[in-house]
């Protein structure tokens, strides 16, 4: 992968432990940053579908990331976040190194809740 591909900066995030607010509810999900790097973002087909009555789109994506030591960290309990628009967030559902290992390929919905 030429360096010149990588032209996105995304950053990864996970997200902290549920957390009580003292009267038995559970509060919204709290993301901590992880890192930032250089990425590339494919965007494939989007879909939309009925579901509950409503419609939902959805923005699947490919995000490519050089492999390393960070990178060798993520899950798909993470998420991505476009760190130009921090509006762009991916839920990320897979992630997979190519055939000679330098590069992660991420797959990732956009326009989902998280």
């Amino acid at each position: 992968m030429r360096a010149g591909l990588l032209r996105e900066r995304v950053l990864f995030q996970t997200r902290l432990p549920d957390q009580d607010d003292g009267y038995g509810n559970v509060l919204p999900p709290t993301w901590t940053d992880e890192f930032t790097v250089a990425a590339r973002i494919q965007f494939l087909r989007g879909t939309e579908s009925v579901m509950a009555a409503r419609l939902e789109g959805r923005e699947p994506v490919i995000i490519t990331v050089r492999r390393s030591s960070q990178t060798e960290q993520i899950t798909p309990d993470w998420r991505a976040v476009d760190a130009r628009n921090p509006d762009r967030i991916f839920n990320i559902r897979g992630v997979s190194p190519d055939e000679k290992h330098t590069v992660f390929d991420i797959l990732a919905d956009g326009g989902v809740a998280t």
